[in-house]
């Protein structure tokens, strides 16, 4: 029995499985900022039919590499109510086919090529111009470390060929549960059945494991990964842990359906592997056990996705049995209504998917101002009753509890957007962060200006019992009915990405202005009036027509962002 050195091989092991791991975590980045656009569009075409979820689930995974990422992801859709629980089956179930691709990558004997893949990824991430070429030169680099990381692995375990107390101790991993047991743990560690799929295969290449157990061991990755999802659904809504109830009932079930046959599934993957004859002993299981364990997981996964996706609905039905829905306390519903929808930390590893949901959110304060405007009474509006009166001054209560909501969302879109600085943004990317912080701050803006130069005159006007002239009376209301019209538009524009209504909106100044024309005219003849309140009422509606022109103001500088593609500096007088 050959000695071993404890030392050397540590460091070689570990320095390899850091490798190993910083290579998977630089490769997933990349290929998630590479893919981040198509990625979002795939998700967003996604219908409730449970094929194209699968389909969708497969493709997405196998990009970005990583089924605990695609799983995330859909917690987060559903969390913000973009994806109902019967859609996101399909995606988890797919998913698990999507990330056995990493396996027949590392499977296939390409370590060699290991230092040319970090030397022309390194140069090809640092010299590139493009962002996207950046992308794939850092998706290149990662893919390399990962082969690198498997070389000294590979060569730091060499030695325990030979070293019978070790060659007992692996004896052990045949037993099937243990080798599920120990994989589940480690994967749900590291969170990340890929890199644990691939340490099996640097086991399974010196020959250390049998078939069986690595096809156990990459049964066990797949309940382990489920964690990762799991801990993204804490805290979110009932229907995002039952989304991780799903993916966890899936993934071992199928690992309880397939226990009694792994002789079988050892059998198949054999069949379908390549052989070497000419290979004796160790060596042969080398060379031989790689491929027959990849092709086993994909096996494993694929066979588990086809015989599951017809009964997707007994999947939503027992999660919901699990994790029933339960009416919130009013506590609870007053929280939720001032706390962000879309945005998600999830999300922020993939800026494209990021941005838009930033907007979405965006489009909750846009809706919120909007309201703002249609609860503001009319000034000076002569009210036949004391409960007429009652009513507006309700109206004008509600306006300022709607604008704390207004400023709890704006401070949460500014960190949120704020935090997608801390990973590099293609220049796209970052004017669309720029452009989304300005439109938030006119947002917000304009809500303070409803509050702060709006409603102390109405509720002066309102206490006073001070009256407006009909034919005033209707050429105030129609200004303010243009106006909040004109920030409908403007909110809408940027909710649906509609440039046509961000036209209409800066359109519209034409007539706003012929309307402030007309009041000035009216203004000029009512100020000859013997009328001592007169003055006072002049004031009053001069004061409201400008804040009024202000919002308008505002809403034209929205929609010029909105249309504006890069140079973002408002000039606007």
């Amino acid at each position: 029995m050959s000695e071993i050195h404890y030392l050397p091989m540590s460091v070689g092991l570990f320095g390899g499985l850091a490798l190993f791991l910083y290579g998977m975590e630089k490769m997933s980045l990349a290929l998630k900022r590479a893919a981040g656009d198509k990625m979002r569009t795939i998700l967003a075409r996604l219908t409730s039919n449970r094929l194209a979820g699968v389909v969708t689930g497969a493709g997405v995974t196998a990009v970005i590499q990583s089924s605990s990422v695609t799983t995330v992801l859909v917690v987060g859709f559903i969390s913000a109510g973009l994806m109902n629980l019967s859609q996101a089956v399909g995606v988890i179930m797919g998913a698990n086919i999507g990330t056995t691709v990493t396996a027949q990558i590392i499977a296939f004997k390409v370590t060699k090529a290991a230092l040319a893949m970090v030397a022309i990824g390194f140069f090809l991430e640092f010299l590139a111009k493009r962002d996207i070429n950046k992308h794939y030169g850092s998706m290149l680099f990662g893919l390399g470390l990962i082969f690198l990381g498997m070389n000294m692995m590979s060569e730091a375990m060499s030695p325990l060929r030979t070293y019978q107390p070790f060659i007992e101790l692996m004896t052990h991993m045949d037993n099937v549960l243990l080798s599920i047991l120990v994989a589940a743990l480690f994967t749900a560690l590291v969170q990340s059945s890929s890199a644990t799929t691939g340490i099996i295969i640097v086991l399974a290449g010196q020959g250390f494991i049998s078939l069986e157990s690595g096809i156990a061991l990459a049964m066990g990755a797949n309940i382990g990964t489920c964690i990762t999802a799991l801990l993204a659904a804490i805290g979110k809504s009932r229907e995002a842990l039952q989304a991780a109830a799903v993916h966890i009932s899936f993934n071992v079930l199928g690992v309880a359906l397939w226990l009694p046959l792994l002789a079988l599934l050892s059998a198949i993957s054999i069949s379908i592997s390549p052989n070497y004859p000419q290979l004796v002993g160790i060596d042969k299981l080398a060379a031989e056990l790689p491929r027959q364990i990849a092709n086993a997981n994909t096996l494993f996964n694929l066979l588990n996705t086809i015989l599951m996706v017809p009964f997707a609905g007994a999947f939503v039905w027992l999660a919901r049995k699990l994790i029933p829905h339960r009416s919130a306390s009013p506590s609870e519903k007053k929280a939720k209504a001032i706390s962000p929808k879309y945005i998600n930390e999830s999300f922020i590893e993939t800026p494209d998917i990021a941005l838009d949901h930033a907007q979405l959110e965006l489009g909750r304060v846009g809706r919120r101002v909007c309201n703002m405007l249609d609860l503001l009474p009319p000034l000076a509006m002569n009210y036949a009753s004391s409960a007429d009166k009652s009513t507006a001054l309700t109206k004008l209560n509600q306006i300022e509890s709607i604008e704390k909501e207004v400023d709890e969302l704006h401070a949460a879109i500014l960190a949120y957007l704020g935090r997608l600085r801390t990973a590099p943004l293609s220049d796209k990317q970052s004017n669309q962060q720029i452009k989304l912080i300005s439109i938030t701050d006119q947002m917000e803006s304009a809500a303070d200006l409803i509050v702060s130069g709006i409603l102390p005159l109405a509720y002066k006007a309102l206490n006073e019992g001070t009256t407006a002239s009909p034919m005033m009376r209707r050429t105030l209301d129609a200004i303010q009915n243009r106006v909040q019209q004109a920030m409908l538009d403007c909110v809408n524009g940027i909710r649906r990405n509609d440039d046509a209504l961000a036209h209409k909106v800066l359109s519209a100044k034409r007539e706003i202005n012929s309307q402030l024309n007309s009041v000035l005219a009216h203004q000029a003849e009512r100020l000859a009036e013997q009328n001592p309140t007169r003055l006072r009422i002049f004031r009053y509606e001069m004061e409201w027509v400008e804040q009024l022109k202000r919002i308008y103001t505002l809403s034209k500088r929205i929609a010029k962002l909105q249309l504006r593609k890069r140079h973002l500096i408002v000039n606007d007088h």
